[in-house]
């Protein structure tokens, strides 16, 4: 069996808090074109296993292949699953082990997927959802989910870190599986993980952002995102987006439950990657590109 992954797209589809929608939502993003999914295990956020259902659906109506697309789910430690959790909606037992909490929810998501017809199962990307209170059962967790890379498992990565933990993870010879995805916020109140993402790119990291656009009004009414809005005739939200690639390094997690942004989001990067190249559009983009890591504090 081929253990690798799919490339990761620019926009990964994000299934956070689309609740019983969620089968109808994904389904209609793969069909406009998206070909990475975010979810996770943590009934809290994410549906997971309907998901399942709208991947299946889409394959059997020959819209996508399961080589076609980029699946990554999480384990969630039980800090994750919030106090207000009903312990019958988690996946194991509240009073669990690390290592049984890591199996059974690593095997509940498999499992989630296991319907594909001929198809073998594994994720992308399994992404540790948080470290846990201590480096040491931190540890314990990322070695725990090496022994599934790379048949189950393609790759793996965290998201919420610190640098002192991601840089833990990329050094320490205690790690067989370097992290290769880190999802993090991306808003003021984290600086927009300047220094991280610096050290994401330094080690060829892909950093996944989200909150990208709840999280940044401001930026999406800066005049580097409505130039460059204007100027490829797509919305600013788009646009935003596009900046945030041209960061390098990136890619965006989009969650919009509106089926026309679907396609115009997917189209528009393509439109302004187009207009960037171009002997008209290539000023403009640098341009706004600049300005837009002055607005964010980028380095270097």
């Amino acid at each position: 069996m081929d253990s690798k992954s799919a490339p990761i797209p620019k926009l990964l589809y994000g299934t956070a808090w689309k609740k019983n929608a969620t089968t109808d939502l994904v389904f209609l993003a793969l069909k406009a074109g998206y070909r990475g999914i975010d979810t996770g295990a943590i009934h809290l956020f994410y549906k997971e296993a309907l998901v399942g259902v709208a991947v299946l659906n889409a394959m059997e109506q020959k819209i996508v292949k399961r080589s076609d697309l980029f699946i990554q789910t999480k384990y969630s430690p039980m800090d994750e699953h919030g106090p207000h959790t009903l312990a019958h909606s988690l996946i194991h037992r509240p009073s669990a082990s690390l290592e049984e909490q890591v199996h059974s929810s690593v095997r509940s998501s498999l499992t989630r997927f296991s319907h594909w017809r001929f198809e073998p199962t594994y994720f992308d990307s399994l992404l540790l959802h948080s470290p846990l209170h201590t480096l040491p059962d931190t540890i314990k967790v990322w070695k725990m989910l090496e022994t599934y890379v790379p048949h189950k498992i393609r790759q793996l990565g965290i998201c919420n870190t610190p640098l002192e933990i991601l840089d833990y993870l990329c050094t320490s010879p205690d790690i067989t599986v370097r992290p290769a995805y880190v999802q993090n916020s991306f808003y003021p109140g984290t600086r927009w993980e300047v220094d991280l993402r610096a050290y994401c790119r330094e080690k060829g990291i892909m950093f996944q952002t989200f909150w990208t656009l709840t999280g940044n009004r401001e930026l999406e009414l800066s005049t580097a995102v409505r130039k460059l809005a204007d100027s490829t005739n797509v919305e600013p939200p788009v646009a935003l987006y596009a900046l945030v690639l041209g960061l390098g390094g990136t890619a965006v997690l989009d969650g919009t439950s509106n089926v026309t942004h679907m396609g115009d989001n997917l189209n528009g990067i393509e439109t302004i990657e187009g207009y960037a190249q171009s002997e008209e559009g290539k000023a403009v983009w640098s341009e706004c590109l600049e300005e837009f890591k002055k607005l964010i504090g980028e380095k270097g």
